[in-house]
């Protein structure tokens, strides 16, 4: 097979696998600062008496997310090490378990909660996932393979559009009764990037945009859900309710604002000490925009548009139409969750809770994004990516051959 041949001749991409320990490092340093004060709460509440002078309470949250680091890093060798056209042949599977997985959300006794969104299962040893992680997976890889061989009917209503639309909305109305509207967020935008990528035109992602949008204000209107609509009141307007649903977008944008240009430091940030909520995780760049302000907050977004850029380079060179969409869909999953989660905390989108890649604390997405930069560079070691517009120049010139005997 075409990968097995080109596995020996590439390395995979140091600069990528760099970006990503770096981001990883970076996380744990950030936790070990701003969570001082809810790990102190998280032990409390465990019944540790921290007013003794020998207590050490401030570290709950940096231990845990070692122990999530230790447990996502094998799995992100696993991935880096398993050929990547495994993940075609168990696409249809994995698009089924995670569909499978998301209606178990809604049986009782099987799913937890977190605020207003019941998105987690309860599963002895592993304590709890969020199914939609593996779905991300699922998605991504589903339509990799689905779209791999209809390149000139994605372009048409019949046989691009309407299938596209009906796989992508299995996955987004089991995440709108959860609900989840942060990962319907990340999930439409990753599932669009492959749809272009595949040859969609542009109108009819417009189109589809527009009808998505209506219904979602149709969803959210008759479906009584009146907390949305309080988000996108605090939204435009944080000052509205600021001991409520304001509170975290307005506490956000204070934490910005006391960063400036090059931020108070870790000891200097004060937003940590109970004013941002969930700031380990939900929070994590707004504290990091705090202690490092802008200059420091924009290097990390950075570090994630490199992502998004390594990823399209080594899309663009794989030799092979699966494991370009499949590059495709892998760095805007990275990239798109990344700078969802950095609009929520600066207030360029309504407030959802949605973690950053990486550095937020977390289990199961800690997890998946190893695994998710484990394929990618995995992808990576079958890539030209020295020189992206090797494969496409073989094609040419393979045409022009052909056109010329063709004269003859």
């Amino acid at each position: 097979m075409i990968a097995n041949r080109l596995q020996a001749r590439y390395p995979f991409d140091h600069v990528l696998g760099i970006t990503i320990v770096g981001l990883a490092i970076f996380g744990l340093i950030m936790i070990s600062s701003a969570s001082v004060y809810e790990s102190y709460q998280a032990y409390v509440r465990q019944g540790i008496d921290c007013t003794a002078l020998d207590a050490n309470c401030n570290d709950f949250y940096f231990w845990r997310q070692v122990r999530n680091i230790l447990v996502a890093i094998p799995f992100g060798l696993i991935a880096a090490a398993i050929p990547y056209l495994f993940w075609r042949k168990a696409a249809p599977a994995l698009f089924v378990a995670s569909i499978l997985l998301l209606i178990a959300l809604f049986i009782p006794g099987l799913s937890t909660g977190w605020g207003t969104s019941q998105s987690w299962l309860t599963i002895p040893i592993l304590n709890s996932v969020q199914p939609v992680e593996i779905a991300k997976l699922g998605l991504i890889f589903y339509l990799a393979r689905w779209m791999e061989g209809r390149k000139d009917a994605i372009a048409t209503i019949e046989n691009g559009f309407i299938p596209f639309a009906v796989i992508l909305g299995i996955i987004v109305i089991l995440l709108i009764l959860q609900p989840d509207f942060g990962s319907v967020l990340v999930m439409t935008l990753v599932a669009t990037a492959i749809y272009f990528a595949a040859g969609a035109r542009v109108k009819h992602i417009v189109v589809g945009g527009i009808i998505a949008v209506t219904l979602a204000v149709l969803i959210v209107n008759v479906g009584g859900m009146d907390y949305v609509k309080n988000r996108f009141a605090a939204f435009i307007d944080p000052s509205l309710d600021p001991e409520g649903i304001g509170f975290q977008v307005k506490q956000s944008l204070i934490a910005v604002g006391k960063g400036g240009i090059f931020g108070a430091g870790l000891e200097g940030s004060t937003q940590r000490f109970g004013y941002l909520p969930e700031v380990q995780s939900d929070a994590i760049y707004a504290a990091t925009s705090e202690a490092f302000g802008f200059f420091g907050s924009t290097i990390v977004a950075g570090f994630f548009l490199l992502i998004a850029y390594r990823g399209f380079r080594i899309a663009e060179a794989v030799p092979d139409r699966f494991g370009q969409l499949a590059a495709v869909g892998l760095s805007a999953v990275l990239a798109g969750q990344a700078f969802v989660h950095i609009g929520v905390n600066i207030a360029l989108l309504p407030y959802t809770g949605i973690t950053l890649p990486f550095v937020s604390y977390g289990g199961s997405s800690l997890a998946t994004s190893f695994v998710i930069g484990g394929i990618l560079l995995n992808i990576s070691k079958y890539a030209n990516i020295h020189s992206a517009n090797f494969y496409r120049e073989q094609n040419i010139s393979a045409r022009q051959r052909t056109q010329a005997r063709s004269h003859f």
